[in-house]
């Protein structure tokens, strides 16, 4: 089965579209979502206009103000792929680290990277409040995705330990408030972050609300954040 291309829309909303074999792994991903949708629960989106709006283009549109080549891209609790697959695809040259604590999702995501010849995707089964203390990850990161985990006090705490100077968190959010906006700047100030914009662009074929927070790493993060398992969701900064 194929997804509509839309290639019009790309190009009116992300200055960007697919190329001609970046479409073609959008095709298979699609298709091995699909498949593997009926023995494990990936996504609930299933119909081939809905994937492309929420899955592709609902992954892509917040990345392209950016070059992500040549970078180091974290995506936190990815779970079915989403956003580090289609940002694989679109950044071919960026290296992706695609994190989630759940292990069926993660060994799918390898096996898919595999079968399509993904070759710039890299797995880890973990929890964010882990690898943020671990040396091989803290600071390690240009760039920190994470969508539809927590709230955002919480996704603040496990993007920007992970960060390097200068490097960005882009958080996926669907409403956004004047109050939620005025205690995420503290929060990020806290963990060494700045708010350095917030981008409202509703989806296009269906106009559900989106915003995408974007926080750069200016300072240290306290050595005590993340603090452990669950803490960062049961005790919210």
């Amino acid at each position: 089965m194929n997804l509509p291309q839309f290639n019009d829309i790309w190009q009116e909303t992300t200055n960007w579209q697919p190329s001609p074999d970046q479409q073609l792994l959008f095709d298979e991903l699609y298709n091995k979502i699909i498949e593997t949708n009926k023995y494990l629960n990936l996504t609930r989106i299933t119909t081939p206009e809905e994937f492309w709006e929420k899955n592709l283009w609902d992954s892509l549109a917040p990345l392209m103000g950016y070059d992500l080549n040549n970078k180091k891209i974290i995506d936190i609790g990815t779970g079915g792929g989403f956003p580090g697959i289609p940002g694989a695809i679109a950044f071919n040259r960026g290296q992706f680290t695609l994190m989630d604590s759940t292990t069926k999702k993660i060994n799918f995501i390898a096996q898919l990277a595999q079968d399509l010849n993904i070759t710039n995707i890299t797995t880890l089964v973990d929890r964010a409040e882990t690898i943020g203390q671990e040396k091989a990850y803290r600071k390690q990161f240009d760039f920190a995705l994470i969508r539809a985990v927590a709230e955002t006090s919480v996704c603040l705490e496990y993007t920007l330990p992970l960060l390097k100077k200068n490097g960005t968190a882009i958080l996926y959010r669907g409403n956004w408030t004047q109050e939620e906006e005025e205690k995420s700047k503290k929060i990020a100030h806290l963990l060494g972050g700045n708010i350095e914009k917030i981008v409202n662009q509703n989806t296009p074929l269906n106009n559900n609300i989106r915003h995408c927070i974007y926080v750069k790493k200016i300072g240290n993060t306290p050595k005590q954040y993340p603090r452990e398992v669950g803490k960062p969701v049961k005790q919210p900064l």
